[in-house]
């Protein structure tokens, strides 16, 4: 009689382009909740340091010291992924493995709307963390910060960790670029300097956000980019350098003041139209180059994270209704919304 051992399956998911994103590995939804250093221990050896040359740091509310961060191994073929205020303008990088070693890396994509870059380094025996596909996290659940603040390469005992809770849900954050960053986890796990660009993560093991940003006006309140709407554009910006989005047929910029002055604009706010495509969608419908969108289905848009947010919500209506301050004054635009895309802007 022959017997049949049933063990726990991990379902590993190849692409068709295994030359520059391998396999992304997945685990099912629900795991048995592990102790807090069991978490560490499997997670620890995805995280590495990033350095970086060439420019200071950002504004203080982003948490990176000058010249360091965090990254989260995400591929065995040498995919890091971590914030792009951590390598916008950057002339070189140098990454800080688990094991101690240093070796340069090179930025493959960077996207500034969600704050996300991909590093690329060439290393063996890489350890890739696991992504969370969590439908949702539960406010109150445990969650741990794992990163490299302050002095990371002062000590030998490798990343910090830092425990807490998930405080709130679906928070939207300025952040100093002027652009909104949406749908934040807000965690009382303590974030330091240097911890930008880490994992934040679940008692399954899984990573569930990607530290960005702290609260500098007040104590314990730090935010993270949940990776479930990090996982849809992981693929995209590997093979096209940027995050796919909808071709309206005009490039998006979001308006300040001396771009306000410089076109001599009538609208202090909102997303400027330039380049308009009058044979795409955005042109035949009427809008213009030059043309301030101030608002999308009577939602007031005030940046381009703003604009994105609002295309791309779920459960919307079929056309989108844009108020357009243009050199004829205020009007209207209809453009049909685009399929939405799961945690995508």
């Amino acid at each position: 009689m022959m017997h049949q051992h049933v063990k726990h399956v991990v379902l590993v998911v190849c692409t068709g382009a295994t030359v520059l994103i391998g396999c992304v590995q997945l685990t099912p939804a629900q795991e048995r909740p592990q102790s807090i250093p069991a978490v560490v221990a499997k997670v620890r050896p995805s995280v590495v340091t990033i350095l970086t040359r060439g420019v200071p740091a950002g504004p203080s509310q982003h948490v990176s010291s000058s010249g360091s961060g965090s990254g989260i191994i995400i591929d065995p073929s040498g995919f890091i992924l971590t914030n792009n205020h951590l390598v916008e303008g950057v002339k070189s990088l140098v990454i800080g493995l688990p094991t101690g070693r240093l070796t340069p890396g090179r930025v493959v994509a960077r996207d500034f709307l969600l704050d996300l870059a991909i590093v690329k380094i060439v290393a063996q025996d890489l350890v890739p963390a696991t992504l969370g596909q969590k439908a949702s996290l539960e406010i109150g659940e445990t969650v741990i910060a794992i990163g490299n603040p302050l002095n990371p390469l002062a000590s030998k005992g490798g990343s910090s960790v830092t425990a807490g809770v998930v405080s709130a849900l679906g928070r939207a954050v300025l952040a100093p670029n002027g652009e909104t960053l949406y749908d934040l986890i807000q965690t009382d796990a303590a974030i330091n300097p240097g911890n930008s660009g880490g994992p934040l993560v679940d008692l399954s093991g899984q990573v569930v956000g990607i530290n960005v940003v702290v609260d500098p006006s007040a104590q314990a309140i730090s935010y993270a980019i949940p990776t479930e709407a990090v996982y849809p554009h992981i693929q995209s910006m590997i093979l096209r350098g940027s995050v796919s989005r909808p071709d309206f047929g005009f490039t998006p910029v979001t308006v300040t003041p001396s771009l306000a002055a410089s076109f001599g604009l009538e609208a202090d706010r909102g997303v400027l139209a330039l380049n308009v495509d009058p044979a795409k969608s955005a042109g035949a419908a009427g809008l213009q180059s030059g043309d301030v969108i101030t608002a999308l289905d009577q939602t007031p848009l005030y940046n381009m994270g703003d604009f994105w947010h609002s295309v791309m919500r779920d459960g919307e209506q079929p056309v989108m209704q844009l108020t357009v301050q243009g050199r004829a004054g205020q009007s209207t635009v209809s453009l049909p919304r685009p399929p939405a895309q799961k945690g995508g802007r």
